[in-house]
């Protein structure tokens, strides 16, 4: 989405993947960025094409979700990364007053400190060339339907996260609310990011707009507000810390990474390496494809969805070497994905994708899959056991009578409770996260097990009884 007057242009640029909105401001032969993704490709070729430097870097704050490439863009570009109040960076930045605005062309920039989701998080404020409030970029600390969870900072702060939620609750009321309702808002990330609980699928609205329909923002109380944003918080992915760390001390050049994980193995070297180091073996096609044959005890998260948030959420250790194995032509997709969630360690793709390890007469493994047509004339309601690996918001919202929840991202938890002798039916909605479930399952040595083809959605047009009542003794609780 972009916005252009005569003495400026904004343009959001939106990761879906990540759900996450950098942005690019340009006015008067200068621009800045602000937070943005690892690879600077993008950033460049759009500087290069309008014929402007680059003025600035902004950072909202030190992001967990995500590696920025605020350091490569500074040392390509030279411009400075500027933080707000309190940012304590492993390298040079520039650390902002609170209130202050760095000039940008014809309009400034003013830096509005509002501590909560962490202590520097900040919000950018553009003022236009009379000076007048247009525009508010605010990174975490406001979404459009929600606001920022503060639980992911407190060990940092040593603070609880009701201490957090009553900064944010500050940061909010006082200094963001009271600015004019025609501002337009440009949040740091949309529906689908683990970063919020409640965000809208738009990524761009008006102030008053959110006063009017944003529960956060329509809160009576301090009190009231601290318990209605830290109500109902999932724990985070397990990478977000080390994303922090990445993020607020340094890493590896994105190029690095590139060029060793596009190193093409054939199916003899892929097997040796991945014997000689232990590397997970991430293959990363559609679950339709995975389920028919692949490389034994690999683990199928496909490219085609929320493919980085979730190996961050099932992989717990970033350094860990993966090997990829891919359709043809998306290697370079795949380990970029990868590496904006700080997984630099991809040792290299399977030459010619998995048909060539096939045509190998390497050993083939697949997964047991029918149809919910097959499903609905197989299963016996309230005696087979099914296993519904959807979130509990959606399990809540209808499921089929008798299943169990037990939500993906607890596999490593829920797990145990598997007996390997007794059968189970598993679904998700659309089969994308039941396949990642399945090959965890298998490449631990579960077989016993039914993957439902086209998930809860497909399960719905059968004449399986569904119900929307929540049998608490059913629901896997963290």
């Amino acid at each position: 989405m972009e916005t252009t007057t005569k003495n400026y242009k904004v343009e959001q640029i939106y990761t879906g993947c990540l759900a996450q909105g950098a942005y690019y401001i340009v006015s008067d032969g200068e621009a800045a960025i602000i937070d943005p993704l690892r690879e600077t490709k993008p950033y460049l070729e759009r500087l290069q094409k309008d014929g402007v430097n680059l003025k600035y870097i902004f950072e909202t704050h030190f992001h967990a979700d995500f590696v920025s490439g605020h350091l490569e863009l500074s040392r390509v570009t030279g411009a400075p990364i500027v933080y707000g109040p309190t940012a304590q960076c492993g390298f040079d930045c520039v650390v902002a007053e609170d209130g202050q605005e760095f000039p940008l062309g014809r309009v400034k920039i003013r830096v509005i400190h509002t501590p909560g989701h962490t202590l520097e998080s900040s919000c950018f404020l553009l003022l236009d060339e009379n000076g007048k409030e247009v525009a508010i970029f605010t990174g975490d600390t406001l979404f459009l339907g929600d606001v920022g969870r503060p639980d992911l900072a407190q060990k940092a702060a040593n603070m609880t996260m009701e201490q957090l939620a009553g900064l944010l609750y500050d940061s909010i009321y006082n200094k963001i609310l009271p600015l004019p309702d025609d501002l337009i808002v440009y949040p740091g990330h949309g529906a689908g990011s683990a970063c919020g609980k409640n965000m809208m699928k738009e990524t761009v609205d008006t102030l008053g707009n959110q006063k009017q329909v944003n529960y956060a923002l329509r809160q009576p109380s301090r009190e009231a507000f601290v318990k209605a944003v830290t109500e109902g918080l999932t724990p985070p992915p397990g990478y977000f810390g080390y994303n922090v760390m990445m993020n607020k001390q340094g890493y590896e050049s994105y190029e690095k990474a590139l060029h060793q994980g596009m190193r093409a193995l054939t199916p003899q070297e892929f097997e040796a390496v991945a014997e000689e180091t232990g590397a997970l073996i991430l293959d990363t096609r559609d679950n339709t494809d995975f389920a028919k044959g692949f490389i034994p005890n690999s683990i199928n998260i496909g490219l085609r969805g929320d493919f980085a948030p979730w190996v961050g959420a099932m992989v717990v250790d970033v350094k860990h070497p993966i090997l990829l194995v891919t359709y043809p032509g998306t290697e370079e997709e795949a380990i970029t994905r990868l590496s904006r969630v700080g997984f630099d360690n991809v040792l290299g793709h399977l030459k010619g994708g998995f048909e060539s390890w096939k045509n190998a007469g390497k050993e083939v493994d697949s997964v047991n899959r029918i149809t919910a047509e097959e499903f609905a004339q197989r299963v016996k309601i309230n005696e087979d056991k099914i296993i519904d690996v959807r979130k509990e918001s959606e399990y809540a919202a209808e499921h089929v009578e008798g299943a169990y929840n037990r939500p993906l991202q607890y596999i490593n938890d829920w797990i145990r409770e598997i007996n390997p002798q007794e059968h189970f039916y598993l679904h998700c909605a659309g089969g994308y996260r039941s396949m990642i479930a399945a090959s965890i399952l298998q490449s631990r040595g579960f077989r016993n097990f039914t993957d439902i083809e086209g998930g809860f959605n497909a399960i719905k047009k059968t004449n399986i009884p569904k119900t929307d009542f929540v049998c608490q003794s059913k629901v896997f609780n963290s």
